[in-house]
């Protein structure tokens, strides 16, 4: 754990909560948008074209947040297009690093050791917190963004003119669903799994435990009509609900304390995630080893032996 102020690397003491007990998600610093012609996107400024190797995508295996990317980058073909740096699972005082591991790719463009380091490299007065994922663009040596959430809109269409897949997972006729949609999720289900779990007052962990599945039921519901959340397709939506749901029951339900049921003991979810995981571009991303291991091997103020559980069997 650990963050930048001004450019340096400060270490970073105890667990993610306020002085309150409650815990409180770090924004985004950067917010600029590739775009088909380098135009500005909703946010940032322009400069950013979408161009075939430009750009390279830094995430963790571990994190719902990179998943999201992961994902997208898979769905639209762009594994030869956009490279791929993936961090060890572990974060410790340096936060995300490159230290050899299972399944770590180290950066090729800058060789930084660490995500911080890419983000001084961007930006030398930089304050903040250094999460994934990061899109980076090699030809100006910056960060891009660092928002999952518009990461994803950018994979999704700034390259369909240069060789993406076709596929749009945010499709126009169908966005004020897939918005609110997202706005159902996030706070209560994607951010409070993290609330419940780095709560450090008994109120705020019930408040978010009951968000959690006030979510799960509203979404069996759903699901238990339909394949999909909105619509008869998969969207962003499905993708952003999925990368929590598939660290359920490995991790949420008993690291964060999540444990009123588990994904697995309603059919409704368990059969959406199956779904999402038989498409052969979503099954590539989910790597269980390193989803388990970073959360009970880093948060040693929730698990102080560092112990990580055999099971679930998620095969």
């Amino acid at each position: 754990m650990g963050y930048l102020k001004d450019g340096e690397w400060f270490t970073g003491e105890g667990g993610f909560a306020d002085d309150d007990g409650k815990f409180v998600r770090a924004t985004s610093e950067f917010r600029n948008w590739v775009t088909p012609d380098g135009s500005a996107g909703p946010s940032g400024e322009g400069g950013f074209k979408a161009e075939p190797d430009r750009y390279h995508l830094y995430v963790s295996y571990a994190c719902p947040w990179a998943h999201r990317a992961l994902i997208m980058r898979a769905l639209k073909g762009l594994d030869e297009m956009i490279g791929l740096s993936v961090t060890n699972w572990y974060m410790g005082d340096q936060g995300w690093t490159f230290d050899d591991g299972p399944g770590v790719v180290p950066d090729p463009n800058e060789n930084a050791a660490t995500i911080h380091d890419l983000y001084q490299i961007s930006d030398p007065k930089v304050s903040g917190k250094a999460t994934v994922p990061v899109l980076w663009d090699k030809a100006n040596r910056c960060l891009v963004s660092n928002e999952s959430a518009e990461i994803i809109r950018m994979l999704n269409s700034a390259f369909d003119g240069v060789g993406a897949k076709a596929g749009d997972y945010y499709p126009e006729a169908l966005r004020d669903e897939i918005d609110a949609v997202n706005e159902r999720v996030y706070n209560p289900f994607n951010n409070g799994v993290y609330r419940a779990g780095f709560a450090e007052k008994q109120s705020h962990y019930e408040e978010a435990a009951n968000d959690v599945f006030d979510t799960l039921d509203w979404a069996a519901e759903k699901l238990s009509g339909s394949d999909w959340l909105v619509g008869d397709q998969m969207t962003e939506a499905d993708i952003r609900f999925f990368t929590t749901l598939i660290r359920f029951d490995p991790v949420y339900h008993g690291h964060f304390k999540c444990n009123r049921y588990k994904v697995d003991e309603v059919e409704s979810l368990k059969a959406f995630r199956g779904r999402m995981m038989a498409l052969p571009e979503i099954a590539v991303t989910v790597h269980f080893d390193h989803i388990k291991h970073h959360y009970y091997e880093s948060h040693r103020h929730i698990n102080p032996t560092g112990i990580v559980p055999i099971g679930p069997d998620m095969s």
